[in-house]
């Protein structure tokens, strides 16, 4: 059981770096529009799909890691 979850934590650290990865690049911070009007960004399917892997992954890699970490003691 213990060596499963070590190469599911593998595995998902490799799937969740592919993720983060593959998003849209062309998002960045412009501070030059934090004075102005502040426009609601929707997200399209592909990216939604993406942001929401990336959360489900997230959350699967720190819920693992913690069971490893109190499997290990």
């Amino acid at each position: 059981m213990f060596e499963i979850m070590q190469y599911a934590e593998v595995g998902l650290a490799v799937l969740l770096i592919l993720v983060v990865l593959i998003q849209n690049k062309n998002v960045s911070l412009n501070l030059s529009t934090m004075g102005g009007w502040m426009w609601a960004v929707t997200k399209r399917w592909p990216e939604k799909v993406l942001h929401n892997t990336t959360i489900l992954l997230g959350g699967l890699f720190i819920i693992n890691s913690l069971l490893l970490f109190i499997l290990s003691k």
